[in-house]
């Protein structure tokens, strides 16, 4: 019965051999042509790449402190390192300082009303400092707006 059908693929390839076996110039081009959408395609969808799974990295934990130190020797470190922080803090106050020491001068050179100047920083920095101070303290309380 599929013998018999217009669907056999059998008189298809024999329908398509008997055409490209006559002599025509571009025969050749023409199957090139044909071929080339399949070509395309398989190649596009064999192009997968698969990598390899990354090793598990291995935890390493701070070396640089000694891990046998007792309670003593790490509150003698944290004050250490307390004091070093407030020297710096220290040292940058006192740069800042130095900084509004020579806008002074600098201003008072100009022309400029220093005394005025640094009365409007002083309001703006008590403003900072007040709105942090309330910002910390809501968030201490566990107040906040909500959400």
């Amino acid at each position: 019965m599929l013998s018999h059908s217009r669907f056999n693929p059998k008189t298809g390839a024999l329908d398509f051999w008997h055409e490209f076996r006559k002599p025509n110039p571009y025969r050749w081009p023409i199957l090139a042509a044909s071929c080339l959408p399949l070509v395309v395609i398989f190649a596009w969808l064999s192009n997968e790449t698969h990598y390899k799974e990354p090793a598990r990295p291995t935890v390493t934990y701070i070396t640089t402190l000694d891990p046998d130190r007792t309670d003593e020797e790490i509150m003698a470190s944290n004050l250490e390192n307390q004091e070093v922080k407030e020297l710096r803090e220290a040292r940058a106050e006192a740069i800042a300082e130095r900084k509004r020491e020579l806008y002074k001068a600098l201003g008072r050179a100009t022309g400029m009303d220093v005394e005025e100047i640094e009365r409007r920083a002083e309001e703006e920095r008590a403003a900072e400092q007040a709105a942090a101070e309330a910002a910390g303290a809501e968030q201490d309380s566990g107040e906040g707006p909500a959400q």
